[in-house]
Formats: C-alpha cells, structure tokens, sequence
C-alpha cells in the first residue's frame, strides 16, 4: 500500500512540473522526455523506499 501512495504521490508531483513546463513555453517533446526520466526515478526510488531487507542468513 505504501509503495500506491509513493507512487501517487510523485505522479502528483510530475504533473505540477509537467503544468509549469507547459507556462513556460517548453516543447513538448521535452516535457515528455522529463515525465518519462522522472517516472522511471518514481518507480526505482518507490521500490527502494518500500521493499523489506533480505533476510541474512
């Protein structure tokens, strides 16, 4: 549940960097570039953040 809630989090996130892009008069391609890297970071770092240790044996 906790990694849903990263996840959304960061969504919520890229959308706010994808809205000032997009008044800033960037090109699209590049924001889609952005959203995609940043994406991609949301899921690796979620993973991360949410996943329990390996046990040691």
């Amino acid at each position: 549940m906790s990694f849903g809630i990263y996840i959304i989090g960061f969504l919520i996130l890229i959308g706010g960097l994808i809205y000032g892009a997009v008044i800033l008069h960037i090109a699209a391609h590049w924001i889609a570039v952005g959203a995609i890297v940043l994406f991609g970071l949301a899921i690796l770092k979620g993973v991360q953040a949410t996943r329990g240790k390996d046990p040691s044996h």
